[in-house]
């Protein structure tokens, strides 16, 4: 192997990795916005992502978020074109006790 091709080897892998760690970002920002535009269409505050009071739980709900095999759906229907609720969303449940929760401390 000559040092050519063995510099060339290492920019590869290099670009493969940038690639690779750029794409995660990628989806990681889009879900946070998703999960943001999810909070407000359900009546939240999306500051909450940021809470102080319940960081546990917001990183539950931003793992389940980022793991979601149903972000198409998920666009389309923030979008408001896939009609009902959003019960696919594997975090529907927590939205829906914490808007009771912040209901009550009103």
């Amino acid at each position: 192997m000559t040092t050519m091709q063995f510099l060339a080897a290492i920019v590869m892998v290099a670009v493969a990795l940038l690639l690779f760690f750029a794409y995660r970002r990628y989806l990681a920002v889009n879900s946070e916005r998703r999960m943001r535009a999810m909070l407000v269409s359900v009546g939240l505050d999306p500051e909450l992502a940021n809470s102080e009071e319940i960081p546990t739980i917001m990183k539950e709900v931003r793992d389940r978020c980022r793991q979601c095999s149903s972000e198409t759906v998920c666009e389309h229907w923030l979008d408001g074109q896939v009609p009902g609720d959003n019960a696919f969303c594997p975090n529907h449940r927590v939205f829906r006790i914490l808007g009771k929760y912040t209901d009550e401390t009103q």
